[in-house]
């Protein structure tokens, strides 16, 4: 399906080409003609000193921000297809039941010592069974609206967000097929939360700036593969060279490099029944969904080879060894040498850093010299004096899967230093580099798991009351004057989004997600409808300290070029002041 925006897409690449963008924003008849507009942007990209990349978990575009006010299409307004059973033509009669149930129960004290963990932060959030959530109508619903007292601060169960089922369910841009191919969340990929300035801390920070409303995820899928595009535009590589590696590899009905995944064949004792998305959840019914494509890419998530991993070593381990993640163990994948955004940067001498919540208490964990301690005792969960686990996922850390960073080397181990940084667990000394200006050119930032607003273990308020708390100290440092900061989420959580994915690679782009663009010198109270997805942020890291551009990256601007009327994905540099827009790509003073 050809996305709506390709046609002002294309009168921008021709107004580009032309220098002709009209000046919308200031009208000053006694100034001198202004400079041609590819020079205003140059400067605007320029004048930047500090890009802050701040990347949180697992939500669509339309789970938080559907109503915003000046998105081009708005939900309430939008035309799109109901959801079809597994068939693809067959209209569901109705949503299929959330097998899991929406949230689990508040069932523990977490201020007693001994309690046992509880799944939710807040105590008031009420259980909502399967039963409770049948009979759900074939459409989008509020779950704050439909589910009394499951908002913001609620922990929902966790959705299927997996590279395969994410293409099967966007069904060539119809959208049609989420609850289709859902795992036991079932009809919660319909999902989305009424909210507004009131409700949502980010909300309030998306209209005092830009918010971008044609934000795709980079890769189809979910976290481990996005977080790769974040910083190389590349899915990692492995040999199949073992038998355990090859029974990861996915089987697929349409050649190597498809992605409609296999199903089994009905069985009248097991499965009677695997095309029908109303009597079994997609859980159990595919031969191998796999989480290696059959010609060698990790897809789906797996493991570091250094620790902090979600592999413990090898057994009987000594020395070094104890540093890295089993390497026999299949999903561990192979350390990685492929170029990233942070190999191109110091090329050029510009300081970068990831900044990783929970970074020094999940090495301390699991390079423990009593034995490999894994990630957190609990998914949600208090200790005894009510304060929440950091919840630490080693596969949100994608620099540690690089062969530049092994820390059983001089050099590895300097290099894990200078880059891989400790942001606290809640962030605190992520912002004491903040407020003592001290940000490197590069910073990206990913909140621990708590705070991150994934499904299933986090929920949204607190996630968004700290991404906004980080704002507030972004706003105030010593190097805000000359700084842009993005605020996005790595993928859709396996939620559903109204609005199609551009046709770009066999990677991605990915379903729509919310992406607020912050800065003193980006335009205040505007919804920029430029398509981008996150590898836009690569393009403006690589446009401003004029990099070489990364294998995948090029790739993906060819693709998407190649298959959206000759127009690729923006840089991010037209939601700089004084650069002109079309006034087509960007809706300005209707966000409040």
């Amino acid at each position: 399906m050809k996305s709506k925006f390709k046609k002002a897409w294309l009168v921008m690449a021709i107004a580009m080409a032309g220098g002709l963008f009209g000046c919308g924003n200031d009208d000053d008849s006694t100034a001198s003609a202004p400079p041609p507009q590819q020079d205003q942007t140059a400067a605007a990209v320029n004048d930047i000193q500090n890009v802050v990349v701040i990347f949180a978990e697992n939500r669509s575009f339309d789970n938080l921000y559907s109503d915003f006010p000046g998105v081009a299409s708005p939900l309430a307004k939008a035309a799109y297809p109901a959801q079809v059973n597994r068939d693809g033509t067959t209209q569901l009669t109705s949503l299929p039941k959330i097998w899991g149930g929406l949230t689990s129960a508040t069932d523990a004290d977490p201020t007693v010592s001994g309690a046992s963990p509880i799944p939710q932060f807040d105590t008031g959030v009420p259980m909502v069974t399967a039963a409770e959530t049948e009979g759900m109508p074939n459409a989008p619903f509020a779950i704050n609206e439909v589910y009394q007292g499951v908002g913001l601060t609620a922990v929902n169960h966790d959705l299927w967000h997996n590279f395969y089922q994410n293409q099967m369910q966007i069904d060539g841009g119809k959208n049609d097929m989420f609850a289709a191919w859902a795992d036991d969340a079932g009809g919660l990929v319909m999902g989305h939360f009424s909210g507004d300035a009131q409700s949502l801390p980010l909300w309030k920070v998306a209209q005092k700036y830009t918010l971008a409303d044609n934000f795709f995820m980079g890769a189809f899928g979910g976290s481990f593969l996005n977080h790769q595009f974040l910083i190389a535009a590349a899915a990692p590589v492995d040999k199949l060279d073992t038998d355990a590696r090859k029974a990861l590899v996915a089987h697929l009905t349409d050649g190597d490099t498809g992605y409609h995944l296999k199903v089994k064949a009905a069985d009248p004792t097991t499965l009677p029944t695997p095309m029908d998305a109303m009597t079994i959840s997609a859980n159990t019914i595919f031969e191998n969904a796999g989480t290696i494509t059959p010609d060698g890419y990790d897809i789906n998530t797996m493991q570091p080879p250094y620790q902090p991993s979600g592999n413990k070593p090898a057994t009987g381990a000594t020395g070094n060894a104890l540093l890295l993640a089993d390497p026999g163990n299949a999903k561990t994948v192979s350390p990685q040498t492929g170029p990233t955004i942070g190999d191109y940067l110091s090329q050029k001498n510009v300081e970068w850093a990831w900044y990783s919540g929970g970074w020094d208490y999940a090495l301390a964990r699991d390079t423990d010299p009593t034995g490999w301690k894994g990630g957190d005792p609990y998914g949600v969960a208090y200790s005894d004096n009510g304060t929440p686990y950091p919840n630490f996922q080693t596969h949100h850390q994608p620099f540690n899967y690089f062969k530049r960073f092994d820390p059983t080397t001089q050099a590895g181990q300097a290099e894990r230093v200078e880059h891989l940084k400790d942001a606290g667990v809640q962030g605190e000394k992520f912002v004491s580099d903040i407020d003592r200006g001290q940000l490197p050119p590069v910073a990206f930032y990913k909140p621990v798991g708590y705070l991150n607003e994934h499904n299933g273990y986090a929920n949204v308020k607190l996630g968004d009351d700290h991404i906004a708390d980080i704002i507030s100290h972004l706003e105030k440092s010593p190097q805000w004057a000359h700084m842009l900061v993005i605020v996005t989420y790595d993928e859709n959580g396996g939620l559903w989004d109204h609005v199609a994915p551009p046709k770009g690679d066999r990677f991605g782009p990915g379903s729509r997600i919310p992406a607020i663009i912050v800065g003193p010198t980006v335009r205040k109270g505007c919804v920029d409808h430029t398509m981008y997805d996150t590898t836009s942020i690569l393009r403006f890291i690589t446009r401003r300290w004029d990099l070489d551009t990364l294998p995948g990256l090029q790739t993906r601007i060819d693709a998407l070029a190649k298959n959206n009327d000759g127009v690729s994905q923006g840089d991010l540099s037209n939601v700089l002041a004084p650069a002109q827009v079309d006034s087509k790509l960007m809706t300005c003073g209707a966000t409040s």
